[in-house]
C-alpha cells in the first residue's frame, strides 16, 4: 500500500526537510505547507488540532516528523508557517486509487456495479475547489498559524457520499458494499474540527 511505503521516510521526508531549511537560510520567513489528517492515527470522533498525533503509516509519520522538525526550526530561524492538515479531497486531479477517481471511472467505462468497502465509514470530504480557496486565503494572512484542519467538518458515511456522487452526475449504478475489507489504517469514524478554519 502506498501510505506504508518506505519512501515517504527515506526519501520525502529528507528532501522536503533539506529544501525548507534551504528556504530559511536565504531568508523566507512565512510558508504554508500541506499535512495530512493521518497524522492523527487511528483516533475516532470529532478530531482538533491540538490533539496528539499517532500516525500508523508511514505518510502519516513523515508528515507529522516533518511538521516537528520545522517546528524545531523555529529555535535557529525566525519565521511563521501554517500546516494545512488535509482531510478527504475529492475532485479532478486525484489519483486512480481515490474514491472519486475510482466512482468516475465507473461512469467512464459505463459500469453498472460498483465495488466498495462495506461502506458505513464515517470520513470529512472536501472537494479540491473549495481546498485552493482556503489555501489562498490561509496563506495570504498572517493572524492565524500552526496547524489547521482543512476540511468540511461534517461527517458522513462513505456509502451516502457514493450514493449523492451518481445522483449528482444522473448515473443509475448498484453498489456492492462489502466487497473490499475495512483498512486496516483508517478508523471507522473519523471527521474534522473547523473551529479554527471558520475564523477566515
Amino acid at each position: 500500500m502506498l501510505l506504508k511505503e518506505l519512501f515517504h521516510i527515506e526519501r520525502n521526508l529528507v528532501s522536503n526537510y533539506r529544501f525548507i531549511k534551504n528556504m530559511l537560510e536565504h531568508g523566507l520567513n512565512d510558508m504554508s505547507i500541506t499535512g495530512t489528517c493521518f497524522e492523527y492515527g487511528l483516533q475516532n470522533g470529532s478530531l482538533h488540532e491540538d490533539m496528539e498525533t499517532k500516525p500508523v503509516t508511514n505518510y502519516g509519520l513523515a508528515k507529522d516528523c516533518l511538521r516537528k522538525f520545522m517546528q524545531s526550526m523555529k529555535n535557529d530561524y525566525r519565521f511563521s508557517f501554517k500546516w494545512l492538515r488535509l482531510f478527504y479531497l475529492f475532485g479532478p486531479g486525484q489519483g486512480t486509487k481515490s474514491l472519486y477517481s475510482q466512482m468516475m471511472n465507473i461512469i467512464s467505462e459505463d459500469n453498472k456495479e460498483f465495488n466498495m468497502s462495506p461502506g458505513d465509514q464515517i470520513r470529512d470530504f472536501l472537494s479540491v475547489e473549495t481546498m485552493a480557496e482556503y489555501i489562498v486565503t490561509v496563506a495570504l494572512q498572517n493572524d492565524i498559524d500552526g496547524i489547521i484542519n482543512y476540511c468540511s467538518g461534517k461527517p458522513v458515511s462513505i456509502r451516502n457520499f457514493a450514493e449523492n456522487f451518481f445522483k449528482q452526475h444522473n448515473y443509475p449504478v448498484k453498489l456492492n458494499p462489502g466487497y473490499y475489507p475495512y483498512p486496516e489504517h483508517e478508523p471507522l469514524a473519523f471527521w474534522g474540527n473547523t473551529d479554527k478554519l471558520k475564523k477566515f
